[in-house]
């Protein structure tokens, strides 16, 4: 297999140092529709200079560089072990490099390896699809916002929600409010509805691939999602948590199986550095998005 490391290094120097043009945008629009000098806009305006800054210098968004979390998809016969080795070797030279920060520690001990390497870190999910390409999605999953992700069994009698759609966009809600400002908002909201405990969270988590501005394909979760944006706009957090606003950029919502016993709503929160670039390998040549 060709030697991709560096690549892997430059997706996630990408994924560091320089936001998503969407997200960017989003953020530029939410800054616009604050009070003119309120504590709001000024976060935002901060948030939109620090973004500014960290593309410039090659230097990352925020000082928590997030768990990698990477999706590859790759043709029959190409190998996840030569895969995983050579994405391994691109973390710890990335991490070397400064574009992340060596924030990973194995749990009991506290001790941190230096970069960022250890037994289930970062995160690996591989798929082998009929596509004749490579294609490697990153994501940097904050600490802070990975702290306010909330799952709810329904029914749930203190929400007063039941097994429907009107009882998720309670739990959502819920779960919005109760984060405040300790997420990083504005926010965009992963949401999964069904699942178990385990695959509803990874399912919700993958929301945040998606385009903030895509349309869901399922037109109940398309009216959802848009009543969820407005709605969890007029609780009044704020960016930060200061007021305002905007306290969400997005929701994004998917539904998987459940058995009848269970109905999961996983709510996970990611904060305003959306954190996301993809690699594609195709014909001997690499673009990343």
């Amino acid at each position: 297999m060709e030697n991709l490391i560096p690549h892997f290094v430059e997706l996630i120097r990408r994924a560091a140092t320089d936001l998503p043009a969407d997200v960017e945008a989003a953020l530029r629009r939410a800054h616009d529709q604050e009070e003119p000098g309120s504590a709001g806009q000024g976060a935002l305006a901060v948030i939109l200079e620090n973004v500014r800054m960290s593309r410039a210098s090659s230097t990352p968004i925020c000082q928590d560089t997030g768990t990698p979390i990477f999706y590859v998809y790759y043709p029959a016969g190409w190998s996840t072990l030569a895969l995983k080795k050579q994405i391994r070797e691109a973390v710890a030279e990335a991490t070397a490099k400064a574009y992340l920060r060596p924030n990973s520690v194995e749990t009991l001990s506290g001790r941190n390896t230096g970069n960022n390497l250890g037994d289930d870190f970062p995160y690996f999910h591989f798929e082998e699809w009929e596509e004749d390409y490579l294609k490697v999605d990153l994501m940097l999953k904050g600490g802070g916002c990975e702290n306010v992700g909330a799952q709810y069994s329904l029914p749930d009698t203190r929400l007063d929600a039941d097994r429907d759609l009107e009882g998720v966009r309670r739990a959502v809600l819920d779960a919005v409010h109760q984060a405040q400002g300790l997420g990083c908002a504005p926010a965009v909201i992963g949401v999964a509805v069904g699942g178990d405990r385990a695959s509803s969270y990874i399912k919700s988590k993958e929301q945040f691939y998606r385009p903030l501005d895509d349309i869901n394909p399922d037109p109940r979760l398309a009216a959802l999602e848009k009543r969820l944006t407005e709605e969890a706009n007029m609780l009044g957090i704020g960016p930060m948590g200061f007021g305002g606003k905007t306290t969400v950029l997005s929701v994004k919502i998917d539904s998987l199986e459940r058995l009848p016993a269970s109905y999961f709503v996983t709510a996970s929160y990611m904060c305003w550095a959306d954190r996301r670039r993809t690699l594609i390998y195709r014909d001997g040549a690499v673009t990343i998005e």
